[in-house]
């Protein structure tokens, strides 16, 4: 029988910066989307409070002292950081793991069935808060999608204490299913839980009960598997490592809205610069751009106005210059001029491994180019991103995103480092 685990970290935002701010623990805390846009991440504390996922910063701003809120900006490179220290946890507890998403983990638990697996478990939330300071709560099943309804009714079961295994107590199962809306199964999304539930199929016991040729008539093999697995047959192995990407993007709302070819050539600037870095990290190469930009759909006193344009590349390449280059001759083809746009971003396309590539005559210069990016990437990994760029990046960022209550880079930034008085 198969045995996975999964972990999620509990709140993980809110989380992160409780480990570096312990006076947090016990208060409301919200973590505010780019721009402190909307709340994307909530404590329990600020969930009691009535505070919504997805609601509005402007609207919650006026009640912040009469609630006690706690409010942060958007800190990326601190919950990638404590990601990776999670999942390196994690790494010691099973020979075989996968990094699902920042906040979750499947661990295979396969021959570990002679272990009493909710006391390993409750091991597994101790250590990762101990080395971490990360709260995790675990589900675990012979199938992935059980440990994830495991794991969700774990998280809200106070007697669970944080920890359900349905290995062990197979007749669990029914009632399991029974108290999962169709909705929050792993895997059904908006327009299918629609069309379920006008078919009278409202929870996981009945979408688990159904016929197998009607559900595959109508959701195909993949709805067909997660059939199956909630019937406790595996149909979905771990993924030991991540499928290369055929695409790669680096986007962002503006601070403030822009008017001038030259602030949003700045902005496409360093967007370029960080997506040719992202696929390095990969070996990865691309032979198209794509480049977007728009006005603020909410200001309808402005006028709107959205376009893209997608470039090609001579050759296949992840060198900074050549994809900068074609990024900012398709931002002058698209940009017009007299509007105030809010957003722009590039999509890097047709993503390869460098060594699957086709190779034509303009590749001479190679072996220089690609040990010049090299050091680029080693020099900013070493001393933070940004040390080295490109000549004509400025420094200065008036387009940047607004982050009024962003907490320091604690993990990622020398000059940010918790320092013990």
């Amino acid at each position: 029988m198969t045995i996975f685990a999964i972990v999620d970290c509990n709140n993980f935002y809110a989380s992160c910066e409780r480990v570096f701010e312990p006076h947090l623990e016990g208060k409301p805390v919200v973590v505010l989307s780019n721009n402190d846009g909307c709340v994307i991440a909530r404590s329990n504390e600020a969930k009691a409070l009535g505070i919504g996922m997805g609601e509005a910063y402007f609207k919650i701003k006026p009640q912040i002292q009469k609630l006690g809120l706690e409010v942060r900006s958007s800190n990326y490179a601190l919950y990638g950081d404590m990601s990776n220290r999670v999942a390196s946890v994690l790494s010691t507890f099973s020979p075989n793991i996968e990094v699902y998403s920042i906040d979750e983990c499947f661990l295979d638990l396969t021959g570990f069935e002679h272990l009493d697996l909710t006391t390993y478990a409750q091991e597994i939330r101790h250590t990762v808060k101990q080395y971490t300071g990360i709260p995790v709560a675990l589900g675990i099943a012979p199938t992935k999608t059980l440990a994830k309804i495991a794991n969700r009714l774990a998280k809200k079961s106070t007697k669970a204490n944080g920890v359900l295994d349905l290995t062990n107590h197979p007749d669990w199962i029914p009632l399991a299913l029974q108290k999962t809306e169709v909705g929050d199964v792993w895997g059904i999304g908006r327009r299918y839980s629609k069309w379920l539930i006008a078919n009278n199929v409202h929870t996981a016991f009945d979408l688990a009960h159904s016929e197998d040729d009607w559900i595959r008539k109508k959701m195909g093999v993949v709805g067909l598997k997660t059939v199956h697995e909630l019937r406790g047959i595996s149909c979905v192995e771990l993924e030991h490592h991540a499928p290369d990407k055929q695409t790669t993007a680096v986007t962002r709302s503006f601070g403030k809205m822009l008017d001038s070819l030259d602030d949003l050539e700045e902005a496409i600037k360093s967007f370029a610069s960080r997506a040719a870095e992202k696929i390095r990290t990969s070996d990865l190469v691309t032979n198209q751009v794509s480049v977007f930009v728009r006005t603020n759909p909410f200001r309808e006193d402005l006028e709107q106005y959205t376009n893209s344009i997608t470039v090609g590349l001579t050759t296949y390449t992840n060198d900074t210059r050549e994809i900068l280059q074609a990024c900012l001759s398709g931002l002058r083809r698209i940009f017009k001029d007299g509007l105030q746009y809010k957003k722009a971003g590039i999509i890097l396309l047709d993503l390869m491994k460098s060594d699957s590539a086709p190779k034509t005559l303009f590749d001479i210069n190679q072996a220089v180019d690609d040990q010049l990016m090299k050091s680029l990437d080693k020099i900013n990994a070493r001393f933070g991103s940004g040390t080295i760029a490109l000549g004509q990046l400025k420094k200065s960022r008036s387009w940047y995103m607004t982050q009024n209550h962003k907490s320091p880079s604690y993990t990622t930034k020398w000059d940010e480092l918790v320092r013990v008085r």
